[in-house]
C-alpha cells in the first residue's frame, strides 16, 4: 500500500517511522581506523540473556524492540543460524557494541544489527566497527551487503552509513506498538520520540 500525499493518523499506542534501506554492490577502499584500545570478540553461539542485554544496552535509545519481544526459540533459531554471526565489540573488558551479520540469502550480506552503546557514540567505535563489519562481510563470495535505518536511530546515523558507502534504495513507513507501553523499554527511553497513549 502506498501512503497517500499529507498527513497520515497514527493510532494512539502506536509509533511510526521512516525506514530507508542502503546497500553497497562493490567492495569499499576502507578509511584508516580511528585511534581506541577496541576489540572485537566472535560470539559462536550466543545466550539469549547475554544477547537480550547488549541488545537493550545498545539499541535501547533508539527504540530497538523488534528483538525483545521475540520467543527464545525465534530469537535462538536467528542469532544460533549458521550463517548468521555475531560479534561483541569489547572495550576495558565489557561489550559495549554488537554487530550481527547475516549470510542467509545466497550472495548477499544483511548488516541486521550495528552499533555501540551511548559511552562509546563520538568515540570512533563505530567507524572502526565499520570497517570489521566490512571486512568480514566481503571476505565472502557476495555482491551485496545491505542495511537499514530509521528515524527513530540516531541522527548521524543515515549519514554515517553513506559516508561509509552505502546508497539508499528504498524507504518504507513503520508502524508498530510503543515498546515503552508494554514494559518493553523503559518509559523514559528515547526521549525523541514522543509517547500519546
Amino acid at each position: 500500500m502506498i501512503l497517500p500525499d499529507g498527513y497520515s493518523d497514527v493510532p494512539a499506542g502506536k509509533i511510526a517511522a521512516v525506514v530507508t534501506h542502503l546497500e553497497m554492490t562493490a567492495r569499499p577502499v576502507l578509511p584508516s581506523d580511528p585511534q581506541g584500545d577496541w576489540t572485537l570478540r566472535r560470539v559462536e553461539t550466543p545466550a539469549l540473556d547475554w544477547y537480550r542485554d547488549l541488545y537493550r544496552r545498545v539499541g535501547e535509545e533508539w527504540l530497538w524492540f523488534s528483538r525483545m519481544g521475540m520467543a527464545d526459540a525465534e530469537l535462538a533459531a536467528i542469532i544460533q543460524a549458521p550463517l548468521v554471526e555475531v560479534y561483541a565489540l569489547v572495550q576495558d573488558g565489557r561489550d559495549e557494541g554488537l554487530l550481527e551479520l547475516d549470510f542467509r540469502h545466497a550472495g548477499q550480506c544483511e548488516l541486521a544489527l550495528f552499533g555501540v552503546t551511548a559511552k562509546l557514540i563520538g568515540s570512533g567505535a563505530g567507524r572502526w566497527l565499520m570497517n570489521r563489519a566490512l571486512e568480514f562481510s566481503w571476505s565472502r563470495p557476495i555482491t551485496r551487503v545491505w542495511v537499514h535505518t530509521c528515524t527513530f536511530d540516531h541522527p548521524s546515523a543515515l549519514g554515517f552509513y553513506q559516508r561509509a558507502g552505502f546508497r539508499p534504495f528504498r524507504r518504507q513507513v513503520e508502524i508498530a506498538d510503543d515498546p515503552r507501553l508494554d514494559g518493553s523499554a523503559p518509559r523514559d527511553a528515547a526521549r525523541h520520540v514522543p509517547i500519546i497513549d
